[in-house]
Order: C-alpha cells, then sequence, then structure tokens
C-alpha cells in the first residue's frame, strides 16, 4: 500500500518559493487501480515524480507498506516494489525487446517466457522478440512494450504517467484492454496520470488534483458522473479545465 501524508513540493523563483503540490494525502491500497486526473499544470506529473523519488518533497511522508521512503532515491525505491512508466517511453538503441525484458526481469529469462509478457500486452511475440528498441517501433508499440517490462518485474506499486500520450486511436483502444488483463493477472497497485475517460472508467478509485491540490476523491461510481454531467466530453481535461469542486 502507497500513502501519501501531507506532501508538498517548492520550488524556488527569484527570492522566494513556489508550492506546487500543496499538502496532498491520498492512499493506494493494495491491487487496486487508482487514477490521477485534472487540468493541465494541476501537479499530476511533479506527484508522480514525487513517489517514485525523482523528486524529493518539501515536507510530508510517502510510504509504501508503511516504511517511510520519503528520502529514499529512484533506485531504492525500484529495489523495494515501485516501476515507473513515462509518458514518453525511452527507446534503446543497439538493445533487442528480449534483452530489456531480462533487464527488466532481473534474471535471464527464456525466449518462451519472454513473448508471455510480450502476450500479455498484445503484441505477436514472434514478430518483436528480437526487435531493437529504437525508432522503428511506433509509439503504440513502446508503450506495450514498456508495459510487458512493468509485467516483467513483477512490482507491487506500477506508476503510469499519462500513457495515452503520442499513440493512435486503434492502440488506445489497445491500451485500456492491457490496463484490464494487468489488473486482472496482478495483485499488485496501478496508479495512472490520465485525462482519458476511457481509463477513468475502469478505475477502483479517481483522484481529481487542480492547483496542487486534492479536490476530490472517490470511488469511480461516485466521481466520475460528477466530472462527466455538466457536457460530454472528449476527454476529461475539456470539464476539468473548468474545475470541480467536491473536496471530501
Amino acid at each position: 500500500m502507497l500513502e501519501l501524508k501531507n506532501v508538498t513540493f517548492d520550488v524556488e523563483e527569484a527570492d522566494s518559493a513556489r508550492e506546487i503540490i500543496r499538502g496532498v494525502s491520498f492512499t493506494v491500497p493494495d491491487s487496486k487501480f487508482v487514477v490521477i486526473t485534472g487540468p493541465n499544470g494541476g501537479g499530476k506529473s511533479t506527484l508522480a515524480r514525487l513517489i517514485m523519488g525523482i523528486e524529493k518533497p518539501s515536507s510530508g511522508q510517502i510510504l509504501l507498506d508503511g516504511q517511510d521512503i520519503t528520502a529514499l532515491g529512484v533506485t531504492e525505491r525500484a529495489r523495494l516494489g515501485i516501476s515507473f512508466a513515462l509518458q514518453q517511453p525511452v527507446r534503446f538503441k543497439g538493445i533487442h525487446v528480449v534483452d530489456l525484458l531480462r533487464l527488466a526481469a532481473g534474471k535471464t529469462l527464456s525466449v518462451s517466457e519472454a513473448c508471455e509478457y510480450l502476450s500479455a500486452v498484445g503484441l505477436c511475440a514472434r514478430d518483436y522478440i528480437d526487435r531493437e528498441v529504437n525508432a522503428s517501433l511506433s509509439g503504440g508499440e513502446m508503450k506495450r512494450i514498456e508495459i510487458a517490462t512493468v509485467l516483467a518485474r513483477g512490482t507491487t506499486l506500477s506508476v503510469f504517467d499519462e500513457p495515452e500520450a503520442g499513440i493512435d486511436l486503434w492502440s488506445f483502444q489497445s491500451l485500456i484492454q492491457v490496463f484490464e488483463n494487468m489488473q486482472k493477472r496482478s495483485h499488485a497497485s496501478i496508479l495512472v496520470i490520465s485525462h482519458q475517460e476511457r481509463i477513468l472508467n475502469i478505475a477502483d478509485t479517481i483522484i481529481l488534483l487542480a492547483d496542487g491540490k486534492v479536490q476530490a476523491q472517490g470511488r469511480k461510481d461516485e466521481l466520475l458522473p460528477e466530472l462527466l454531467k455538466s457536457t460530454v466530453p472528449v476527454t476529461c481535461s475539456r470539464i476539468l479545465e473548468g474545475g470541480v469542486s467536491h473536496a471530501q
């Protein structure tokens, strides 16, 4: 279980400090799918970096399964079982997909084991296992390969920062299926930063973050209708630009 307790993050600007994250507290329970949403510039990606240890909070605590990890770096948090998927997955020229999966797993995977992870994210294993992780792969292919590496790691918490960014509609539809399958086959927690209604619709819990603060949080069936009731959206970003005041 991940817990954030009154987490604040400031950045220095000239002679003053500006709060980016303001006293954020929430819990990601075991085996749950939680989505953080909100308007652009609200602090969502910064919050993801704080959870992973890329940034350190100015105050507050971050705990994983009761252990205070606030002062730990990226490598230490990864060893404790946190995975982080970037908006734009990193490409590794000269490394093949099978090698990337083996690195993620931290052990020697057989080809058949590696293929199972690719199949789990909807990729034909024989077409990808020996592909180089370079510019020849599309954004959607890279997203799914990145998720396959998360599966190979077998971590207790997987954090995805806007996984829909830069992928086409067909790949996005497949991505939803991947997340659904991932939740079914794993007892790990999943935390996704997203504007997309279809990702919000498969969440157990939704957290609305705006102006660096949690404005609302609750079960999907409680919160999503309120986010969507004012208009018929393409993405929640259209709705959330106006803000929603339903803090609990």
